[in-house]
């Protein structure tokens, strides 16, 4: 079965030519011009990941990956012809797990897609050789067969994104993980100038969801200057 994405941009050129590249991608697509049909399709069908213009006349982007994170951890990409540093960082902080900025080249914007998915599909696959899926450090349980995280029993629901970087530190806990190691290492990309507040803000957000104080860290800790490191 092939993935389903939605994609919403109220600029019908924009929307449907992302439409026809991902469908020859073979992806199943589906258009939303307007952030009220936008938000019907997320409360009432499935999908694998979610391409969201910010600048809606209605439901903007941001509500709409409210909506999304409520209850779903498929990827979403926002997509916006701002290039504001707040709007990126906010967009991350509710849970984006990529910001594309128009205009965009659209061989471009699949390659990140299709990195997206990746990412989602292999969730919690790393390291399956290992002796026991279950990883288990102080109260934080990782299930990589499940793709599942407890803290103290209780169930965490991560992005993909936030999983990725969690699986990471522990699967290195011990030695200091380097900002530009971990972002190569989950995102699959070059480091570059603004990539520092993209791990930031997600390392925030994983923080907040498993209960880690960043003045008193029960499991990230902070090397200043360096990275960061599960003990």
């Amino acid at each position: 079965m092939n993935e389903r994405i939605l994609v919403v941009d109220d600029e019908k050129a924009i929307a449907d030519l992302v439409g026809i590249y991902l469908t020859k991608e073979g992806f199943d697509v589906q258009i939303a011009y307007s952030g009220a049909d936008a938000a019907k399709a997320i409360l009432e069908q499935e999908f694998d990941l979610a391409l969201l213009d910010v600048m809606l006349p209605d439901i903007d982007g941001f509500e709409l990956l409210r909506t999304i994170r409520s209850s779903h951890t498929y990827p979403v990409i926002m997509l916006t012809a701002r290039d504001a540093q707040q709007d990126k960082i906010g967009g991350l902080s509710l849970g984006a797990d990529d910001y594309v900025v128009k205009p965009f080249r659209p061989l471009e914007l699949i390659a990140r897609v299709h990195a997206q998915l990746r990412r989602y599909t292999s969730y919690g696959s790393r390291a399956q050789a290992a002796e026991s899926p279950t990883i288990q450090l102080d109260g934080l349980e990782i299930n990589r067969d499940a793709r599942s995280v407890t803290v103290d029993g209780s169930p965490v629901r991560l992005t993909p994104t936030e999983y990725s970087i969690l699986l990471y530190l522990v699967e290195h806990r011990g030695s200091v993980v380097a900002v530009e190691d971990l972002f190569r290492a989950v995102w699959n990309e070059d480091f570059m100038p603004g990539s520092n507040n993209t791990v930031m803000v997600h390392i925030r957000h994983l923080r907040e969801k498993i209960g880690d104080d960043a003045q008193k860290p029960r499991f990230i800790k902070n090397v200043w200057g360096v990275g960061y490191i599960i003990e």
